[in-house]
């Protein structure tokens, strides 16, 4: 718990705090009481930025120098490439040559310095042990790294804080950073709290995962929800496996019809 209260304290001056909504219509529809933690409010539009800017902050003096270096294609690489830029320190992001235009702008928009590979894990991690070997940047995982997932633990943190005793808390799981977190964060913060991971049936890994008792890789995955086609990490999948309740999965039908 120590390490998510100095994320808290260490990324306060720069990521916002997120409001927690509610709605009436999904509450008689479900039969619940629900209650939203938003961070599609969060900076860059997303929870990622909390650990980035935790694990960017985290680095000493002599490590930041170098800069910081990731391999991704979507929101980490914006985390990065901001909360790099708000500690005055370069960022090094590899992106495949796919990757979606407006998010290629975005990381550059935040000044981050892009080098593209082909779409393939091995050469997103050939290209970036280039880079970090030239550069001498730090790496910082997207979602298997400590001070990451310290970082996204704080979002529950704060739901937890403003609304007391609650039955269940889901959250959303691919490579699991942001599930670790909020499964860590509700055990010291309310136990009693069960916490589901959620995955599309088209991407259901951690769910056979914690099935067979051993990281089962992504392969194939066929789902809208782009940001959940990871596999677990070598420290989320332990956490999740010790911790987690349960992991259900969603149709794609189901995704597109919250997404309406």
């Amino acid at each position: 718990m120590a390490d998510i209260e100095q994320a808290a304290a260490r990324i306060r001056p720069y990521a916002h705090l997120t409001p927690v909504l509610t709605s009436s219509a999904l509450n008689e529809r479900t039969g619940a009481q629900l209650f939203f933690k938003c961070e599609n409010f969060q900076k860059v539009g997303a929870f990622k930025f909390r650990g980035a800017a935790n694990a960017v902050f985290s680095l000493s003096h002599a490590e930041a120098g170098p800069g910081a270096a990731t391999h991704s294609s979507g929101n980490h690489a914006q985390a990065l490439a901001l909360a790099a830029r708000l500690r005055g320190i370069p960022a090094h992001i590899v992106m495949p040559d796919n990757s979606p235009k407006v998010k290629v702008e975005a990381v550059k928009g935040y000044g981050g310095r892009i080098l593209f590979c082909r779409p393939t894990q091995e050469e997103r991690e050939w290209t970036l042990a280039e880079v970090v070997r030239e550069t001498g940047a730090v790496f910082i995982h997207p979602y298997d790294n400590p001070r990451v997932i310290a970082g996204q633990a704080t979002a529950a943190r704060e739901l937890l804080a403003e609304v007391r005793g609650l039955d269940l808390l889901l959250a959303p799981v691919g490579g699991g950073g942001l599930a670790s977190g909020t499964a860590l964060a509700a055990r010291y913060l309310s136990p009693a709290t069960r916490v589901v991971a959620v995955e599309p049936a088209g991407a259901d890994d951690a769910q056979r995962s914690l099935r067979e008792g051993k990281i089962v890789p992504s392969l194939n995955p066929r789902t809208v929800a782009d940001g959940l086609r990871t596999s677990l990490g070598r420290l989320t999948f332990p956490i999740l496996r010790a911790l987690l309740a349960e992991v259900v999965t969603v149709s794609e039908e189901g995704i597109v019809a919250a997404m309406r």
